[in-house]
């Protein structure tokens, strides 16, 4: 479902259960020992997610361990994102430089307190448009979604935290697109400042996803996937 929404370069895996056959490395294993049953369940299903994803992109499984700040440690010119809420885990991965972030949501209302941590004015009231134009999608669900993509794509170019309203998303309704514009200067990338992401989303099955794939040179035009 996720690879929808991702550019031909980028190669995904995604599950709507535990399958049975996910195992981890044994240093994968080691890092959720104590958790708890429903935390290591998820960890060993996205990981089996980043194992698919890799031998899709042609890379032999690895363990994919964490880094310094609880992010994935992905193999020598690899770059990828991993996503989970209940009843589905992704990953994707890309050998082109850049980052990518994937989030997945389950659709519907976000609980209450979370949009006004989160959104700042001209979201809120691009939401309140939306709503009124395209009544029954969970629009504050897609912009959370989307903000969690930023930071994911975000945090490998610049190795620093982002806040929530560090970053302003435009939502188009009609092409399944977002734009999203930083309120804090950006790293250099490629010889020249990132300033924003641009991303994709989509809604079905009970789920919000959204993407970022920074996976070619600033203002190159990304291959996508051919139409179904």
């Amino acid at each position: 479902m996720i690879e929808e929404i991702l550019p031909a370069t980028v190669m995904a895996f995604d599950t709507f259960t535990d399958p049975p056959e996910a195992v981890l490395f044994p240093e994968e294993a080691e890092l959720v020992r104590r958790a708890a049953d429903k935390r290591r369940r998820e960890f060993t299903t996205a990981r089996h997610c980043v194992h698919r994803a890799l031998e899709r992109l042609g890379v032999p499984p690895s363990p994919v361990l964490t880094g310094a700040h609880g992010e994935p440690a992905w193999p020598p010119g690899v770059v990828g994102s991993i996503t989970h809420c209940a009843g589905y885990r992704a990953a994707a991965v890309s050998a082109a430089p850049g980052a990518i972030g994937i989030d997945a949501e389950p659709e519907g209302p976000l609980p209450p307190g979370v949009l006004e941590a989160v959104a700042v004015a001209e979201e809120c009231e691009q939401l309140r448009r939306l709503a009124a134009e395209h009544p029954g999608t969970s629009w504050d669900r897609i912009l959370f979604s989307a903000k969690e993509s930023v930071y994911k794509a975000w945090y490998p170019l610049a190795r620093r935290w982002l806040d929530f309203q560090d970053a302003v998303i435009d939502l188009d309704p009609v092409r399944g697109t977002f734009e999203a514009r930083l309120l804090v200067t950006g790293p250099r990338w490629q010889g020249r400042r990132v300033s924003g992401f641009t991303g994709r989303w989509m809604a079905g099955r009970g789920l919000v996803l959204t993407a970022i794939a920074v996976t070619a040179p600033p203002g190159a035009r990304p291959a996508t996937r051919p139409a179904a």
